[in-house]
C-alpha cells in the first residue's frame, strides 16, 4: 500500500496521483488533506511518514505547493529517505543508490503528466542492492 498527503497546495495533484494510482490497481492510504482548503503541511508528511515507519505502508508520497516544506517534514523521521524529485532520473537515481521510501513533489514545480511519470518511475524502480549504496544509506540512517 502506498500512503499520500499533501496540503491544499498540493490537493488537486495529489487527487490526481490517487485516481492513476488507483486505475493501475495499486492500493492507497489517503492521508489528507481532503480539500483545497488553507492547511499545515506538516501535518500530512508526518501522517504519510508515520505510516511508512510504522509499515503499515510500503511507500510514501508527499506533494505541498514546492515539495520542500514536506520533504522536511517526513525526513524527520527516522527510517524516512524522502527525496524531492522533480524530473524522472532523479525519482529513478534515489531508489537505485538511496532507496528513498518517500517521494516529495510540488505541485507548482511539476505538472500533472510529469508527475504521473515521476511516480511511475519511483514506484517501479528497486534498490540496486549494490554494496556502497548500502554502506551509505547505513550511515545515513545510524
Amino acid at each position: 500500500m502506498i500512503a499520500i498527503g499533501s496540503d491544499h497546495g498540493g490537493f488537486a495533484l495529489k487527487e490526481l496521483v490517487i485516481k492513476h494510482l488507483q486505475e493501475k490497481g495499486v492500493e492507497v492510504k489517503d492521508c489528507g488533506c481532503y480539500d483545497k482548503s488553507s492547511v499545515d503541511y506538516p501535518v500530512y508528511g508526518k501522517a504519510v511518514a508515520q505510516s511508512v515507519v510504522d509499515g503499515e505502508c510500503e511507500k510514501g508520497i508527499v506533494i505541498c505547493t514546492t515539495g520542500i516544506g514536506i520533504s522536511i517534514t517526513a525526513n524527520k523521521f527516522k527510517g524516512i529517505r524522502c527525496a524531492l524529485c522533480a524530473d524522472t532520473l532523479s525519482a529513478q537515481l534515489t531508489r537505485l543508490h538511496n532507496d528513498a521510501n518517500v517521494l516529495a513533489m510540488g505541485a507548482g514545480i511539476v505538472g500533472p503528466n510529469l508527475a504521473i511519470n515521476i511516480v511511475d518511475t519511483f514506484l517501479g524502480t528497486e534498490f540496486s542492492g549494490e554494496e556502497r549504496h548500502q554502506r551509505r544509506i547505513d550511515q545515513i540512517e545510524n
